[in-house]
């Protein structure tokens, strides 16, 4: 581990929480393992688990022209977003593919952050701005989430921030809170479908504090550290950003036309070319499906990269991450395939490390409806 990638505020707690791997996400580590993944499975899904997500980075969009940039950027429309609200928001670049999906956070009416996913999405924002000419500041604010997920977070919640304030946010609500003089916004989101909250982190200097302080009100919920899950977000049709999809995937393919609006007066980044798509018919769909074999390829569980999913002998998409579901009793996956092959009951075939393996498109979902939040 070097300078160039960062650490999060939460790093030193990780390590001494006994993280066991890290990926990269936003040139920052992010853990992904502490080395017992069906603790950590049942931990989320019976208790609360606490994750530094800190790579989740905020892209701040702040002065006059803030509103109409941040719509202009999003291909989703933003109108009557106030403050202590949020939206989910696909940005698509200039030939509507997808090139990230934040969430926006409105803080005020020319103040917003956009959360983003793993790829650099303030450039691309300063840039656009620049272009425009608008009057704004885009920078990276110092801020880093700090999620708790599972069915007792909630509980965990109301312990460290009164039962008023976490009973006033809905879905996507926020509002500025502290812990024990701790600054932070308090986000009722986060990636799993088990409930939770977000804590974005507003002096990283507090970073190990805040950790701790959440894992000592934590203790009598069961707490324990953990990460974004493999298994439960394919299980609750999460979509993951640059590992279910592709650099050249648009929204209508990953499941995410209920976000995009072509039908309003305003103009957006990729709108034309997305008119285009819809007209000449959306080609590949996300699908998820289900190993035949309820043993399946375990050892070769998570993949390392998409392998290509054949239809009688044919390529017709590839399968992009596959799981072994604890809830399911056997291996799930996600794929990319043609329309033609996403028919539910389709069996495709899959070569996994030299072992010919068969899957069937599910009837979505597995558990709830493939989206990556409530359309809020």
């Amino acid at each position: 581990m070097g300078p160039r990638i960062r650490k999060s505020p939460f790093f030193e707690a990780t390590v001494a929480a006994g993280v066991s791997a890290f990926t990269v996400y936003n040139h920052m580590y992010m853990p992904t393992s502490y080395g017992d993944p069906a603790e950590e499975y049942r931990r989320l899904t019976e208790r609360v688990a606490l994750w530094d997500v800190a790579g989740q980075r905020q892209v701040e969009i702040a002065g006059p022209d803030a509103a109409s940039l941040v719509q202009y950027l999003s291909a989703r429309s933003l109108s009557g977003l106030k403050g202590g609200r949020a939206r989910y928001a696909p940005i698509c670049d200039h030939d509507g593919y997808l090139i990230n999906d934040p969430v926006v956070l409105c803080l005020a009416d020319d103040r917003f952050w956009l959360s983003i996913a793993d790829s650099d999405l303030g450039l691309w924002a300063k840039a656009v701005a620049a272009e425009r000419g608008d009057d704004v500041r885009v920078f990276e604010p110092d801020v880093s989430p700090l999620a708790i997920q599972g069915p007792l977070a909630e509980e965990l919640a109301i312990d460290l921030f009164g039962a008023e304030v976490v009973g006033s946010l809905g879905f996507f609500h926020h509002v500025g809170a502290e812990i024990d003089g701790i600054p932070l916004v308090l986000c009722r989101s986060g990636w799993s479908k088990q409930n939770g909250f977000e804590l974005f982190l507003t002096d990283g200097s507090r970073g190990v504090e805040l950790w701790d302080r959440v894992m000592e009100s934590g203790a009598r919920f069961g707490i324990g550290p953990g990460t974004p899950n493999a298994s439960e977000r394919i299980e609750s049709g999460l979509l993951s950003f640059g590992s279910d999809n592709g650099p050249r995937t648009d929204p209508f393919e990953t499941g995410l036309g209920a976000w995009v609006n072509l039908d309003g007066e305003y103009d957006f980044i990729g709108k034309a070319a997305l008119l285009a798509r819809v007209e000449r018919g959306v080609e590949r769909a996300l699908v998820n499906v289900s190993f035949v074999d309820d043993s399946g390829p375990v050892e070769s569980l998570p993949l390392e990269h998409p392998r290509a999913a054949l239809l009688n002998g044919q390529v017709v998409g590839e399968l992009r991450n596959a799981v072994w579901s604890p809830r399911l009793g056997h291996a799930i996956g996600i794929g990319l395939v043609q329309r033609s092959a996403g028919t539910p009951g389709t069996r495709l075939t899959v070569d996994i490390d030299g072992v010919e393996c068969s899957v069937v498109v599910a009837s979505e979902p597995f558990g709830t409806p493939r989206r990556l939040f409530s359309a809020t």
